[in-house]
């Protein structure tokens, strides 16, 4: 079982982010905006997400890059942001997520680029939930999507076994982490359902979606 920790412990935040290159990101969008266009709102989305974990102001930030850290976004990010870089792992999602939960010492906050509707109010009661403020304490925290998959996770230490044998990019993403996290005895929170914009139907509702608009004009 993890130590308790003290309620003004730092929460670290990794923001998981995809290049805004044409063809390679939110490649189910572009039959919908076209290749040029979904690069532009994965930027978009990008520099909205680390605005959102900035603002929280609950720990230091980290974007994990993919394809790797070296691309000119990214670099354009640590210089005007001062945010820390660090490239993805290979592998799938799962792996991803685990490998930067493993290179993290304490409490951390993973998040993507693909909620609009996220606020720091958001990222602020997930930090809660694994400092001992949260009643009895939580090993783990999510926020699930309302497509069935989640949109942040926070663990207190390294949970490698939550992210294996998951089938990533399907509706059943929770449904089998609440499986996984129930026979591991963790206990864990989960925070109201945001959504997310994955899929040209998600797009109508990201019009209009007007603190997103005027945010990204």
């Amino acid at each position: 079982m993890a130590t308790r920790r003290g309620s003004t412990e730092e929460v670290a935040i990794a923001v998981f982010s995809r290049a805004p290159l044409a063809g390679a990101t939110k490649t189910r969008l572009i039959p919908a905006l076209g290749a040029v266009a979904a690069a532009r709102l994965q930027r978009r989305l990008t520099l909205r997400a680390l605005a959102v974990a900035q603002q929280a102001a609950i720990g230091r930030v980290c974007v994990w890059a993919a394809p790797d850290a070296r691309q000119r976004f990214f670099r354009a990010l640590h210089r005007r942001c001062g945010v820390e870089l660090r490239s993805q792992a290979a592998g799938d999602l799962g792996a991803r997520m685990a490998a930067a939960f493993a290179a993290h010492a304490g409490p951390l906050l993973l998040i993507g680029c693909d909620c609009p509707a996220l606020q720091p109010a958001d990222l602020l009661a997930a930090a809660a939930a694994l400092r001992d403020e949260a009643a009895g304490g939580h090993d783990a925290v999510f926020i699930p999507a309302d497509d069935g998959g989640y949109v942040l996770v926070g663990l207190r230490q390294p949970q490698p076994s939550l992210f294996a044998g998951i089938d990533w990019g399907s509706e059943r993403v929770m449904a089998q982490t609440r499986t996984r996290l129930a026979g591991t005895g963790l206990h864990w929170l989960e925070l109201p359902p945001l959504w997310d914009v994955d899929r040209p139907d998600d797009l109508r509702r990201l019009a209009a979606f007007e603190e997103f608009a005027a945010w990204s004009r």
